[in-house]
Order: structure tokens, then sequence, then C-alpha cells
């Protein structure tokens, strides 16, 4: 039997398999009072899936699943931010950005340790990062004095801060807000000049040239006609979008 490309299959069901992260705060996120799902790219899948005349089924995936999820056509695309990195690029496909962000820090109100950026990378100090997340790849490399901890969840990183083993952890912005509008003991360190953006697509399988040509279509449009700054504004990410 013929091989059916993605494209063909999603449009021979009438449904568009969408791996989301459910924790990705403003991106793709379970809101724990309502049960709702919400997020940019939540809003952006069911806008593709309206412009392909199909209905979304959204699947859970995660940063340290992602590329196993697609290349076992989990789902048809991953849709939470995915940020373009040089090991993602080896087995994804990405397409062109619509959001970029910076790497933030958490610390803790209370922190004496921890006041501004400058304070991170300094002799006795614990930077947490979670493992399956880019930010492991860059600390590597960045960090000079302060030593680094890979945990295995995004959980543990907080709790590695909140009690005090770890004196910050590593972020983007949407976190970032989620972490000072969630707990009470959060600090947002901003870098004090841009420390390494890194753009944000969406992820398919390689080969797919089909589909990759739809979406990046889909892409340029919303860019055009305002419905990706106004799904942006609704969460909060003006921010970092990219509208050119």
């Amino acid at each position: 039997m013929a091989y059916a490309d993605v494209l063909s299959s999603i449009e021979a069901s009438k449904k568009m398999r969408v791996c989301i992260w459910p924790e990705y705060y403003g991106i793709s996120y379970v809101d724990p009072r309502t049960q709702k799902l919400i997020g940019i790219d939540v809003d952006l899948a069911y806008q593709l899936g309206r412009d392909l005349g199909v209905s979304v089924d959204f699947v859970e995936s995660s940063f340290a699943t992602l590329i196993e999820d697609i290349q076992t056509k989990k789902c048809d695309i991953a849709m939470f931010a995915i940020g373009r990195t040089p090991q993602r690029l080896e087995h994804l496909a990405l397409t062109t950005p619509h959001l970029a962000s910076d790497i933030y820090a958490i610390a803790t109100k209370s922190s004496k340790r921890i006041q501004q950026w400058d304070d991170i990378d300094k002799e006795g100090v614990i930077v947490a990062v979670s493992k399956g997340t880019y930010h492991v790849e860059i600390m590597q490399k960045r960090l000079l004095k302060a030593k680094l901890l890979i945990v295995d969840s995004l959980h543990t990183r907080e709790q590695e801060v909140e009690s005090g083993r770890a004196d910050v952890f590593m972020t983007d912005f949407p976190f970032g807000m989620r972490m000072v509008e969630q707990r009470d003991w959060a600090k947002l360190i901003r870098p004090t000049k841009p420390f390494h953006i890194t753009p944000y697509g969406w992820a398919m399988a390689q080969g797919e040239e089909r589909f990759l040509e739809r979406v990046e279509s889909f892409i340029k449009t919303i860019k055009k006609d305002g419905r990706l700054w106004k799904a942006a504004r609704t969460h909060h990410l003006e921010p970092i979008v990219l509208i050119e």
C-alpha cells in the first residue's frame, strides 16, 4: 500500500492530532480551576484546523518526549512553542518561528544571594535546569563559576529553589510569568542584556513537505491578518511575539 503523507491523512480523516505540553503557561496550559486547555498555541491550533477544514485533537507530550512522539506518529504536529535548537533540527522539521524568548531566572524573594542577573554565575551558586529543555545545553556552555544542577522535571526544578537546595532555576518568558503570578515566593530575574534569545515555532516529521508548506502558508497569513497578534495579546505574550 502506498504511503499517505501527513497532510493527506489529515484531510482524509478530517482530524489533526496536535501534540501539546499541558503545563506551558500562556502556550498550552490546563487551567487548574477550569480544567480548560488555554494558550496561544491552543488558539492557533484551532485556527489552523479551521483553515484546513478539520477538527483538532490534542495529544499530551513534553519536551523530553517531543522527538519520539513526532517520529512515532503520536501526533501530526507539535504546537507548544518548540525552541529552535540544533538537536531538534537534526530530527524534526521546524517551522518559521512565531515567538522568541530570552532566558530568565527564578529565585526566591527572600534570597540574599540572588538579587540581579549578575549574581547568578558566581562561586557557590547552584543553578537548576530541567532535563529535556534547551536550557541544559546553553547553561552548560555559559556557566563558568556556578554549579549546574540538572533535574528530571520542571516541578523538581521549582522545588529545589523553593526549598533552598538550589539558588535559581532558568526558564523562559511565558513560564517566568506563570511563576510570578502563581507562586508567592517567586522572583523573576531578567537579564541585563540579551543573554540567549531562542526562536519558537512548531515541529513535525521531516520529509512532510506538503504539510510543512501548508503550515508555513498559515503562519505567513496569521502574521499579516492580525490573528497572531490578537492571540499573543490575549495571553499577554506581546513582548515575545514575532509579527515580521
